[in-house]
């Protein structure tokens, strides 16, 4: 899956269309409250201005819907890097109409410009075979102004590299012998996520965790066929209990996945572990009445909300034997104490751990950032649906499409 980089593309004199993820949390006044998107995308961008490129930029934020809606604008997410940046960064009031244009034009080396919001336009998100002939034209159409703001295509936006949306697939599909390449955090996302599963450091343990077995049923699969352990915990962990014959009292569990529960249980035999305690309460909140119960024995007007401490600490055994580990999803309610207990523990351990460490995007990211421990680990994913997607072993169109390396 080796793609060639920005690094190794002549950007001098050159305009870089590069598609990042600004997709940022904004509170009710339009302030950013978590910048990391943005930091996250400062070496790609850096790298081109500082060899004399010029980088027009696009991204999508929220879910607008082919709206324009000014609330997902993305006006506070170029002000946000013009000062990381310490450069003015212009931003177009549209996405590839006249001021796109002017701007654009106007671009000089070491020149920064953000199109507004490509989710803007319905084109960014249809999918072909969903559409008519005419909305497949306009988002042809509508690829090819942004296709052509460019000397360069660069993709440096991994959350959703899972999306052949118009400005990940169809812009490069369009941009014919340009250089068509991968930004630094793509690169190092699919090296970590592709590279180590195809080739792990063993013993490989995986850690998943969350709500539901449907969402990660693929993701198990995938990983019993590669991995030496999978640990189960989260809410998840209850659909299992109940296949195996448990009592899950007033538990968080998907009946209809029961029979598939078991299927995975017969197929993953000593690689699949279960939690073997639980930590339970008689109501989702921090005063509950608790109890520390056996695996299967959490008893009616109770609900298992963590693993319990043998749990947490047969997988911390098994987490310091690792050669790799890879963790997507926490072990319990971990923005609640005490059922944040088993997650910190877990994440501990990872901590702790001389392995290669990777921790799945999404709730993981968060708590391990939460936790401190985000410097402590080898890397830690910035797209939860994509990290998800590649855990599954699947191939991302948008990737596909740039040039080998």
């Amino acid at each position: 899956m080796a793609k060639k980089s920005i690094a190794n593309v002549d950007v001098a004199g050159k305009t870089v269309l590069m598609r990042v993820d600004f997709n940022v949390p904004l509170d009710d006044k339009q302030q950013i409250t978590d910048d990391r998107r943005i930091e996250m995308a400062l070496p790609s961008i850096k790298s081109v201005l500082d060899r004399g490129g010029k980088v027009v930029l696009m991204s999508h934020l929220g879910r607008p819907d082919g709206q324009i809606i000014a609330k997902y604008s993305l006006k506070p997410a170029a002000v946000r890097l013009g000062e990381l940046l310490g450069v003015p960064v212009a931003m177009a009031a549209d996405t590839v109409g006249p001021d796109a244009q002017a701007k654009v034009a106007a671009l000089k080396p070491g020149g920064v410009v953000v199109l507004e919001n490509v989710r803007f336009y319905p084109e960014e998100e249809l999918k072909d075979e969903k559409a008519t002939p005419e909305q497949v034209a306009s988002k042809k159409e509508f690829a090819a102004k942004l296709a052509a703001f460019g000397d360069v295509y660069c993709n440096d936006a991994f959350g959703t590299c899972h999306r052949p949306h118009a400005s990940m697939y169809t812009v490069p599909s369009l941009m014919g012998t340009k250089p068509k390449v991968v930004g630094f955090l793509v690169d190092k996302e699919v090296k970590y996520l592709g590279d180590t599963i195809a080739s792990p450091k063993r013993p490989f343990v995986a850690i998943l965790g969350g709500a539901k077995v449907s969402d990660k049923i693929k993701v198990i699969k995938n990983l019993l066929g590669v991995c030496d352990k999978v640990l189960i915990g989260g809410a998840m962990a209850y659909t299992f209990s109940l296949a195996e014959g448990g009592k899950v009292g007033g538990s968080l569990v998907e009946r209809d996945k029961v029979e598939l529960a078991k299927e995975l249980i017969a197929a993953g035999g000593d690689k699949l572990v279960l939690p073997v305690d639980t930590h339970c309460g008689d109501a989702f909140k921090a005063t509950c009445n608790k109890q520390i119960v056996a695996a299967g024995e959490i008893p009616d007007g109770f609900e298992g909300l963590d693993i319990g401490p043998k749990t947490s600490k047969l997988y911390a055994e098994i987490v310091k034997s690792a050669g790799t580990i890879i963790w997507n999803g926490p072990m319990g309610v971990f923005e609640m104490p005490p059922f944040d207990e088993g997650t910190k523990a877990v994440a501990q351990a990872i901590a702790d751990s001389s392995a290669i460490s990777i921790i799945g995007g999404g709730d993981s990211a968060a708590a391990i950032q939460q936790l401190g421990f985000a410097d402590k680990v080898t890397h830690v994913s910035t797209g939860g649906g994509a990290s998800l997607e590649m855990l599954e072993g699947k191939k991302f169109k948008p990737v596909e499409v740039l040039d080998e390396a």
